[in-house]
């Protein structure tokens, strides 16, 4: 096998019941590339991933490290060949320190305890994504909490790492830190496998990348020769649209009304709502935007009834309290 690709995965194929996840998928990453994964959700990206990373067993398939066939029968085979894997969703204890948890992830990898601190420092520091390793992860923010994912791959011998929609959860100004830092592991010769549905961000960053459509195989590309809906066609296919316009829905007056908001945090990891104002009309959609964690979630078990209020007239339909509406809640 041609070593001048850090990774080959041929001819992969995995199916369920009733289900072909992938088809025969082949995908060649190069040494110091970072190279983009893209597709619609089921397309097959993260089975392709599991298989690489040793948590699914492929059906059919020969994958190649270094020019090296290799059989990946768990994560930990990964890591010891110097691939790491950022989940979309982090898998972190947050009665855990940021030492703890990355000794918890790495096992015998993580080395002596009395070093790993310093190392987490370190390592941080050197790619512009300083942490303390003594804080406790309740009190990370959610970028803080992926540079944990990242600085626990990073520890390693890291050759190839792989982030599954790692700018989902992050402000602008930390997707700016995320990239420089992947430019600097690209300097290094570290290869980025990025998966991502912000094709914006897969041209200002990715050097090559493949599309997956229905579990196969679509299309590969250079994205800086590319624009949005070319990359998009790609993943779609010429039959579909890319966009629908549609009316956009006015409302005819309140229908609910929320009127400074507060709720108490109810457990230890629970946000409290403060002073929270705003409005929906009849036949109006609103969205509630914000970073995982600062909220949203309270809010809805405010609106639900699942959370008490301070204030009884806080939330109200039609003008009328929520309390007023619900004489079994009034008697609790």
């Amino acid at each position: 096998m041609d070593n001048k690709y850090r990774l080959t995965m041929q001819g992969m194929t995995k199916q369920y019941p009733g289900c072909i996840a992938n088809d025969g998928v082949t995908i060649k990453i190069k040494h110091g590339e970072v190279h983009a994964l893209l597709g619609e959700n089921g397309a097959g990206k993260s089975t392709l991933m599991k298989m690489l990373y040793g948590v699914v067993k492929p059906d059919q398939g020969d994958m190649f490290f270094n020019g090296r066939k290799m059989d990946i029968k768990e994560p930990a085979d990964a890591r010891e060949l110097g691939i790491g894997m950022v989940f979309q969703h982090f898998s972190l204890f947050e009665t855990l320190t940021v030492a703890q948890n990355i000794a918890l992830a790495l096992g015998d990898l993580a080395g002596h305890s009395s070093t790993l601190a310093s190392r987490i420092s370190k390592t941080s520091a050197r790619y512009g994504m300083p942490l303390d390793p003594h804080r406790l992860v309740s009190t990370l923010s959610t970028g803080e909490r992926q540079r944990v994912e990242i600085v626990r791959c990073l520890l390693l011998d890291i050759q190839l790492l792989i982030l599954d929609e790692p700018t989902s959860v992050l402000t602008p100004q930390e997707v700016d830190a995320l990239f420089k830092t992947l430019h600097s592991l690209k300097e290094e010769g570290c290869s980025v496998l990025f998966i991502s549905h912000k094709l914006h961000e897969v041209i200002a960053l990715c050097d090559s990348a493949t599309i997956l459509r229905s579990g196969k195989v679509s299309g590969h590309c250079i994205p800086k020769n590319e624009t949005s809906e070319s990359i998009a066609r790609l993943m779609v296919g010429d039959s579909t649209p890319i966009s629908n316009q549609t009316r956009r829905a006015t409302g005819t007056g309140d229908f609910l009304t929320v009127d400074n908001l507060s709720t108490s945090a109810q457990a230890l990891f629970d946000i409290a709502l403060k002073n929270v104002n705003f409005a929906v009309q009849q036949g109006e959609i609103v969205g509630i935007a914000g970073v995982a964690g600062n909220g949203q979630e309270e809010l809805l078990k405010a609106l639900s009834g699942e959370e008490p209020q301070k204030n009884s007239n806080a939330i109200k339909f039609k003008n009328t309290a929520v309390d007023a509406l619900c004489p079994l809640k009034r008697r609790r």
